[in-house]
């Protein structure tokens, strides 16, 4: 796959091709609705976590799903130290929990979050839509964030609510068509 442009590449209209600036891409972005997910570990004996929009499966056989983190995140490290993650999948009631898990500087999970240890230790929020447990598969870094694939060992589903959608810088519900 190629990363850059060849020199003199050009779009119909004949104008050279180049990436476009980042407050325009930024704003494109914001118009996409993504769903909500905290990801979580136990780390050194510590819970950490973050939120994360950027959620995605990649494959069903075998299991596999995606998340990005900013390479300037002050919690990846610690991710990247362990043995696996749980991908909590949060309800559209949810956004201040959300919030709290991208918040710098605090203990995410002291009260009021509620959460209980999973079967291999990750911490799994309560409440949520559903649990994903996942090992490592490979982490490669793309541009300014590093490509986060994990591969599922369980998952549960609970008893599923609207989902926490993210859209324009602020939290949403989706609302089914009917």
């Amino acid at each position: 796959m190629t990363h850059t442009l060849p020199p003199g590449t050009r779009d119909p209209d004949a104008r050279p091709l180049r990436p476009v600036d980042a407050d325009r891409f930024r704003r494109a972005l914001a118009v996409h609705a993504a769903g909500v997910v905290v990801i979580t570990a136990q780390s050194e004996g510590t819970p950490v976590g973050l939120t994360a929009t950027s959620f995605s499966s990649v494959s069903l056989n075998p299991p596999l799903v995606s998340f990005y983190v900013d390479r300037s995140s002050t919690t990846w490290p610690r991710l990247r130290a362990a043995d696996h993650f749980a991908v909590n999948v949060l309800t559209a009631d949810q956004a201040e929990l959300a919030r709290r898990f991208a918040r710098k500087g605090i203990d995410r999970f002291a009260a009021p979050t509620r959460w209980r240890p999973g079967p291999l230790g990750a911490p799994l929020l309560l409440d949520v839509s559903a649990h994903l447990i996942c090992l490592p598969y490979e982490s490669i870094d793309v541009g300014d964030h590093i490509l986060v694939v994990g591969l599922v060992t369980e998952a549960e589903v609970h008893e599923p609510g609207h989902p926490l959608i993210y859209q324009r810088g602020r939290f949403g519900r989706f609302l089914p068509q009917t």
